[in-house]
């Protein structure tokens, strides 16, 4: 199943993780790319949602966000100590097995 999983970058994720992406084929955003750089994170989800990708994230508060009700196309939550290779391979995996529309005003921890 899956595939076609978008995901956008923020600022605390390593750019190599959006080199390993597109070497597999997966659409991905970094938020200098998008011209977010030093935007709020409601700015990160409103772009996110217009653009139907999953925010990648080492920042809780986008979290906070989610639980005030405000409406996203998915968050992963990477806080921990993840190597970029590993980081890859769950999204990879996630764009394997899940469809673009579960992650909608869903959280997924890696």
């Amino acid at each position: 199943m899956g595939g076609g999983m978008r995901f956008h970058l923020d600022e605390h994720i390593n750019p190599a993780v959006a080199d390993g992406l597109r070497r597999r084929g997966i659409d991905v955003t970094t938020t200098f790319e998008a011209g977010l750089g030093g935007a709020k994170d409601s700015m990160h989800i409103a772009f996110a949602r217009r653009e139907r990708r999953v925010i990648v994230t080492e920042d809780t508060d986008f979290l906070a966000l989610a639980r005030s009700g405000v409406e996203h196309a998915g968050i992963v939550c990477c806080c921990g100590t993840q190597s970029v290779g590993t980081l890859i391979e769950f999204l990879v995996t996630m764009d394997g097995c899940l469809m673009r529309e579960e992650m909608v005003n869903h959280i997924e921890f890696c």
